[in-house]
This record gives structure tokens, sequence and C-alpha cells, in this order.
């Protein structure tokens, strides 16, 4: 093997529970293993970054990776963390999200390698589909006890708390899970499962029925990795906007690389070894150089530039940096013409904007209007003409006097002008 899987996640702090023999097997040699990914939704984000990063690491150590999308286990939902039932989802709705998982995972995964451990895509509705209630009860049902799956936490939780309960649907999710790992196990000698740590107990019935299914001899292993969580004990992944998306049409790139910017101190240290591949020596000399001089941020720095490249690309990390810039650095007209209209939002986010009538700046728009009488965005008129007489004020970026009319050649994007007055403040005039 390439290198010590086991050890490799342990010091990046990747590992919350492991079976006994599994470190050995997977010194001993190239060992399958499989994730398998919930299609709750057409997209995944930064909290399924964990296991995607998790089978990249197998695949680098010289493993096979297998990552499996739900489609037959999404049809019922997870119950594992959840307090209440599941909304079941139609197979139209399943079919479009299991094909944007698909698409998201190929984006860190090659799976038309031709290489000996080449990554592996499956589908657990291929082989449930045509699997009978009768043979289900009587092949599966049959060979874990209901004592046993009443014993697991995700079951624990729910049967004894003051809600609904749970439903026999959500009750056999665990059955089927464990279904998944027999078959891999028979049909691609995969012989580990991975995931988040509230999976332990669906991954340890699977270990159960590879053995109870096959033979005794049956070897199956589990680890688990930590779910992640914030410093200050608030969801990790989760902003005011809503979830930090692997995907730039519902995230964008930008707003993507100011959340790991925005990481604390405690959160960049332990996120830096767990969303990176920075190499152990790396990650020591980054920490050292950040307890030196925190207010430079260089943790924070390179674990969004790395993040960011990883997911997006090298061009986008770029585009993000200029755009970063834009507020408060050296930036030029140019800069923000390469911009797109949700970037440019993004970055502009929180600051004053007015929307101004586009017949006002087809007819040309003098710096008064523009600054108070139409906007506001000085207390008043005589505020106004002391900036431009301070030659404090700028139109994209470009210094302007008190007869400067913005016009259509002002406009980025075709509706938008950006105002600054001095070096912190800033507005955007949006045109309707």
């Amino acid at each position: 093997m390439n290198s010590n899987l086991v050890e490799e996640l342990r010091w990046r702090g990747m590992i919350h529970d492991i079976m006994p023999g599994t470190e050995e097997q997977l010194n001993k040699e190239m060992t399958t293993a499989y994730i398998g990914f919930d299609p709750t939704s057409d997209s995944l984000h930064i909290g399924s970054l964990v296991p995607i990063i998790l089978l990249m690491h197998l695949y680098k150590s010289g493993h096979k990776p297998i990552a499996l999308v739900g489609g037959a286990t999404g049809m019922i939902g997870d119950p594992s963390g959840k307090s209440d039932e599941r909304n079941l989802l139609t197979e139209d709705i399943l079919n479009h999200n299991v094909a944007g998982i698909k698409r998201v995972l190929s984006r860190f995964l090659d799976f038309n390698s031709e290489e000996n451990n080449a990554p592996i895509l499956v589908n657990n509705y291929d082989w449930m589909k045509d699997f009978s209630f009768i043979d289900f009860a009587r092949d599966v049902g049959k060979r874990i006890t209901v004592n046993y799956m009443m014993a697991k936490d995700s079951v624990k939780k729910r049967v004894s708390s003051e809600g609904a309960g749970m439903s026999f649907t959500e009750f056999t999710y665990q059955l089927i899970q464990g279904y998944d790992f027999y078959h891999l196990h028979k049909e691609h000698n995969c012989l580990l499962q991975m995931g988040g740590s509230d999976q332990w107990g669906n991954i340890t019935t699977g270990t159960e029925l590879v053995r109870r299914m096959n033979d005794e001899a049956s070897k199956a292993y589990a680890m688990t990795c930590p779910l992640i969580t914030k410093a200050d004990g608030s969801k990790f992944g989760k902003t005011a906007g809503g979830n930090i998306w692997l995907d730039a049409d519902k995230t964008s790139v930008y707003r993507f690389y100011q959340f790991w910017l925005n990481a604390s101190d405690a959160d960049a240290e332990k996120y830096i070894k767990i969303f990176t591949f920075l190499d152990k020596e790396t990650v020591d000399a980054l920490i050292a150089e950040h307890t030196e001089t925190p207010h430079l941020r260089v943790l924070q720095k390179r674990l969004a530039e790395e993040v960011t490249t990883l997911v997006h690309s090298k061009e986008d990390l770029e585009n993000v940096k200029k755009a970063t810039n834009i507020l408060f650095g050296k930036s030029t007209a140019e800069d923000f013409k390469q911009l797109d209209e949700q970037t440019l939002l993004d970055v502009f986010e929180g600051v004053p904007q007015a929307e101004i009538e586009r017949a006002d700046i087809e007819a040309g728009m003098d710096m008064i209007a523009a600054l108070s009488a139409k906007t506001k965005f000085l207390a008043s008129n005589g505020d106004a003409r002391r900036a431009l007489k301070e030659n404090s004020v700028a139109v994209n970026k470009t210094k302007v006097k008190e007869d400067y009319k913005i016009t259509t050649a002002d406009l980025i994007n075709d509706k938008f002008v950006t105002i600054q007055r001095g070096k912190k403040k800033n507005f955007l005039l949006i045109v309707k």
C-alpha cells in the first residue's frame, strides 16, 4: 500500500469509530470500501465534502472506493439523527436528485479511470428494484433480530421520544443499508463501509448481515468520521443565507470562498486538516505561523484557497480573490466588468444600494443626484458637494469631479454602477 490510511486519517481528526481489524486489513492489501450518499437534494453541500474526501484519501492510498447513491434508500429516508419522519420523495424528484449527485461526485472521483483501483459509482435502486417484499422479509429480515435493531441509537431515540415514534418504513432502513453492504461485498468484494459517526448503527448492521448471509468467516469492517461541528456550537455548513453547496449555481464561488475565509481560528485549525490534502509538515508550519501572527489569518486564507480550488477550480479561485479585493483593494473598473452579476451582488451584500430608473442614466445623472438627491447615500446635497470638492468620490473606482455625469457607458453588466466615498464607504446603484 502507498501509505497507512488510518494513520493519515487519525492525525487529521477524521476517525470517530473503527472496528477492530480494520487498520490491519487496510495495511495488508488493496481494499474496496464504500460510502453512501443520500439523494435528498440534486446537489451536495459541504457536510458531504467529508465523505467525498474520505473516498479520495482511500483512492490516494491505493485502495478502491465505491460511491453509492441511494436511489432505493432515498425512497425511505434515513432516520439517523432525525427526530421526525421524513417526507417521501416522488420517483421523478428522486431520479433528478440521483443524477445531480452523480454529477457532483464525478468532479472528485474519476469513474472512467482504467486503473486497478479505479473508483466505482453505483445506485442501490439497481439491485433493490426487483426485490419482492416476501423475498426481502425471508432472506434479509430473517437474519437480524428486532432486539438487535432496537438497540441502535437511531431507533432507540425515536422510539422513546415524545414525537410520533417511527414508522415501519424507516425502521427497515438499516436492513436495506445493511443489504447494500452485503451486495457490494458479494459483487465487488467490498470489505469496508465508511460514513459519518451517526451511521455507526447502520454500518454495523451491514457487517452483521455480511457475516450472517454468507458464512461466519466472512470479513466486513466499519469506520466512521466525526460529524463536523463549529467551535461556537452553531451548525457547520449553514449561514444566514442557508446551506453552503458544492455547486456554483446554488452557492456562488465568492460566497463559498468567503465561508472558509471567515472561519474562526479554532475552526480553521481543525478544518485545514480535514478539508485539504496538505501534509502534516505544511499544516503544522501554517498553524505555527498563524499562532505567531493571528491577525494575518494565514490559516483561513490557505484553507479558503485549497478548498475553493478542490471544489471549483484554480481559475475560479483567482476570480474570487480579485472580487474579494474589489471593495477595499486596488481594483479597477476593468476588474468590476469581469465579475458576473451574482458575484458582484455577493461582493456588495450589506453595502448601501439604491434602485435608479434607466431613463435617469440614459439622460446622464449628475453626481449630486447619485450621492444624495436620488439615493440618500449621503445625508444631504451639501454633504455630496463637500465630498466631491475633497476629491474623495470615485465611480467604478475612477475619481470624479462635481461636473461628472453617470451614463450608460458606466454600467457594469448593463445594470450596476459602483460609487466610493473615501477608502471605506461603498455604494451600489442598480438600474431598473
